[in-house]
């Protein structure tokens, strides 16, 4: 029901002995929940970089030749997220400069990138319609043409970098990755044979077999070559890690400043359970990521789970664009209730977020059209009421229901017998993280991260309860 998607996803593989692009294939793979419009890998023999792109899935993307041809023992990988407009290639990654010397994968994103552009045209190097990703390549890129070594060329370039990212950059000898000062977004350390790899998740590094050495600190740069890893400290650490990795983005499995992520949600569910008290029949999921919660609010409530709604897996498998009729049956695509399970019940269904809130009213609906008697809805997250610059698609704040919306009438819009959200101390206590190690914008619209002329799309107008 969330409808926010993540920027992507990311992956870098050093390693002598290693079948680099195979690893970084199954590391994409397990990180496919972090992107589904388009794939990419890149990798070096030593002499030359070789590059293969698709649009759709992981395993839409890649045959068993591309991964042949896609030769070495350096590579680096690239899932980018569903979005809605332009062709899903044209920003694919990784990037790579005109010479094909040079490639950068990047996940999220910079409100603003005029310093980068002001440095390039004072060089007068800037190209027209380069997206943020670009512009930190080409900025690099300048310094490693003019004989600059790549760890010192994007050691020059850092200070010009406003916003989030997590990078992993290569050239024929050396693999780079590099984390902004806030930490924004993640980046882990593993060991895999006699070389190491970077990822966004854990995730990836066990499904690769890799083991986990420690994350990436933020501002740090870590160089992994024939002289082994190395570390520089390009800024200091402050760190802002996006809280809502933890509500949504994040596998079940992944583990993210020491908090298994499972563990964290059904912290969430328990919370919840403290927050309110219902005096319903069973609790059901909205699968797949509010499942932990649930078992956490069972847990604590002493209240049965039922899994009442199937989900469709497939339903991100086709590039077939629905219908009109389809589009307005979309609850129907993805989630299907169990009538025999649901009738005469009061239910307490639980979910990660809303943010337009127009799915949610549908699924109400379509649990009320199932038989449910009572539909009570229980929100792992505080009202999303700030739009994101860092590398979440969030709508428009105007779009965004719990901006110009209260929590009672949201519940009226959408048809619920009652509504309640998880308090933002509810979170940040479920997380155990201190509350200003947190990117908590979304629901506060406190930006750690510079906005520049991008805080005047921000409207502090918004509903308090």
């Amino acid at each position: 029901m969330s409808n926010l998607k993540e920027k992507c996803g990311i992956v870098g593989i050093y390693g002598k002995k290693l079948p680099v692009s195979r690893l970084a294939f199954f590391a994409l793979f397990a990180l496919q929940h972090r992107g589904q419009e388009a794939s990419g890998i890149t990798t070096s023999d030593g002499k030359k970089l070789y590059t293969h792109k698709g649009a759709g899935l992981v395993a839409q993307v890649y045959t068993e030749k591309n991964i042949k041809d896609l030769r070495g023992h350096i590579g680096i990988g690239h899932n980018r997220y569903s979005t809605s407009g332009g062709g899903a290639l044209e920003h694919a990654q990784p990037v790579m400069n005109t010479d094909s010397s040079f490639s950068l994968a990047h996940n999220g994103n910079l409100p603003s990138v005029k310093s980068l552009e002001e440095f390039l045209s004072s060089k007068k190097v800037l190209r027209k319609n380069r997206i943020d990703s670009e512009l930190i390549m080409d900025a690099i890129d300048f310094h490693i043409k003019n004989g600059t070594s790549v760890p010192k060329a994007i050691t020059k370039t850092f200070p010009l970098i406003t916003g989030a990212f997590s990078l992993v950059m290569m050239n024929n000898d050396t693999l780079v990755a590099v984390r902004d000062a806030y930490g924004m977004r993640p980046l882990s350390l593993g060991s895999i044979g006699e070389g190491f790899i970077v990822a966004s998740e854990t995730c990836a590094l066990q499904t690769v077999g890799a083991k986990f050495i420690r994350e990436i600190k933020p501002g740090e740069m870590l160089i992994i070559n024939k002289n082994g890893l190395s570390s520089v400290q390009l800024a200091k650490a402050i760190p802002k890690h996006d809280i809502f990795e933890y509500v949504y983005f994040a596998r079940p499995d992944s583990v993210l400043n020491g908090k298994l992520i499972y563990d964290v949600r059904k912290n969430f569910g328990k919370f919840l359970a403290r927050e309110v008290k219902l005096k319903v029949d069973v609790v059901v999921p909205v699968p797949d990521t509010a499942t932990p919660v649930v078992l956490g609010f069972s847990e604590a409530s002493g209240i049965p789970i039922e899994m009442a709604l199937v989900k469709n897996r497939y339903v991100h498998r086709t590039f077939i664009e629905p219908d009109q009729k389809s589009r307005r049956n979309s609850v129907a695509l993805k989630l299907i209730p169990l009538p025999q399970v649901l009738k005469g019940k009061k239910i307490a269904v639980i979910d990660d977020s809303i943010v337009r809130g127009n799915t949610c009213r549908k699924l109400v609906r379509t649990l009320f059209k199932a038989g449910a008697r009572e539909v009570h809805l229980l929100i792992s997250s505080p009202p999303v009421r700030f739009p994101d610059f860092y590398g979440i698609d969030t709508p428009k704040q105007t779009e965004l229901i719990a901006s110009y919306m209260t929590v009672e009438q949201i519940r009226k819009f959408i048809g619920a017998t009652t509504l309640h959200f998880l308090s933002l101390d509810g979170l940040i206590q479920s997380i155990g993280l201190p509350k200003n190690h947190l990117s908590i914008s979304l629901f506060t619209g406190e930006y750690p991260i510079d906005l520049k002329e991008r805080l005047s799309e921000v409207n502090y107008d918004v509903p308090k309860n």
